[in-house]
């Protein structure tokens, strides 16, 4: 059985390579629905000498099989938000501790500790549903801070604890989903330089698309600062990266991004090159920790990568292969 703790307490490139392939085969012997489809890909396991080689799974997948290696039956089922019509993910997750666990370490390591941190939601559409893991973290995360809270449609009330907050001299992040912070920044015109802006992406079917250029300038000028953090997750992760305004972000330890070609999903990408984004997180120890997304993407030497939009025609191939 491998260790959580171990996970979590990666330093190196070594140890992240050794618990990557140690994963990689428990999952693959235990995951009936990963096994399947490295099989059908025609992939010796024995074969995988590197993290980066492992086979990625489509995250359609988790739309259609239970992705899930647990011994035990799931804790907590996490449900990604879609449009009417569309069938959501479903990540079925075998200790919650595990996923409070890679959200408080991960947060810590980017914003420090969350003790003396104030933290706002605005998040409507994920509140008024139910299974979001963005809402089960921001509430978890809301519950240590020194200052916070929920907020919907009512923005005065918001920007009152937001400047009463700043006042304070406290860090002050406001996490929102795009349309509901670019409706705030349209309405109002704030002045709060100190604040720190984190978008998490995507209009939820309220107003059109926009590239995330214009939304953070949007809402620069809307709230009188001069960059926008960004937080990265999705449903079927159980960790997050950060972007602390400089357009690309970072993973924790134990996570990692390569870019596979846009042409030849089974090869990688060079650095700098723009391709599809694969996401492996140790931390979904009990699911599938090698998940091929939907996102385009560059990887940089450094190991910050940039999200630049979703494939056309996002129906992975490899997918197909495992509906029943």
């Amino acid at each position: 059985m491998i260790s959580i703790e171990k996970i979590f307490d990666i330093k190196t490139e070594k140890e992240f390579e050794g618990i990557a392939l140690e994963l990689f085969s428990h999952q693959y012997n235990k995951c009936a629905v990963y096994r399947k489809y490295v099989d059908i890909a025609e992939i010796n396991p024995n074969s995988i000498k590197s993290w980066k080689e492992i086979p990625c799974l489509p995250i359609e997948t988790f739309k259609h099989q239970d992705v899930y290696c647990g011994e035990n039956a799931a804790q907590i089922t996490f449900t990604s938000s879609c449009t009417s019509g569309m069938t959501p993910s479903r990540h079925l997750v075998s200790d919650i501790r595990i996923y409070e666990q890679a959200f408080n370490r991960g947060f810590e390591q980017f914003y420090g500790p969350i003790k003396d941190t104030a933290l706002f939601a605005l998040l409507p559409k994920y509140l008024e549903r139910e299974g979001s893991s963005l809402v089960y973290m921001a509430d978890k995360l809301i519950a240590q801070a020194a200052d916070g809270g929920f907020f919907l449609n009512n923005y005065e009330d918001l920007i009152n604890r937001l400047e009463l907050s700043l006042r304070t001299n406290k860090k002050t992040i406001l996490l929102g989903v795009s349309f509901a912070l670019l409706d705030m920044a349209e309405h109002y015109h704030l002045s709060m330089p100190e604040l720190i802006v984190m978008e998490t992406g995507g209009m939820k079917g309220t107003r059109k698309e926009i590239s995330r250029d214009e939304l953070h300038e949007k809402l620069c000028a809307g709230f009188g600062v001069n960059k926008i953090h960004s937080e990265y997750g999705m449903c079927e992760m159980l960790s997050q990266g950060y972007s602390l305004g400089d357009k690309t972000f970072r993973l924790p330890p134990w996570a990692r991004v390569n870019i596979r070609k846009l042409d030849n999903p089974g090869r990688i990408e060079q650095c700098g090159k723009i391709g599809g984004i694969n996401i492996i997180d140790l931390a979904n120890v009990d699911s599938c920790a090698f998940i091929e997304t939907q996102d385009m993407g560059i990887l940089y030497d450094n190991g910050s990568f940039s999200v630049n939009g979703r494939i056309k025609g996002s129906m992975l191939r490899g997918c197909n292969m495992l509906i029943e």
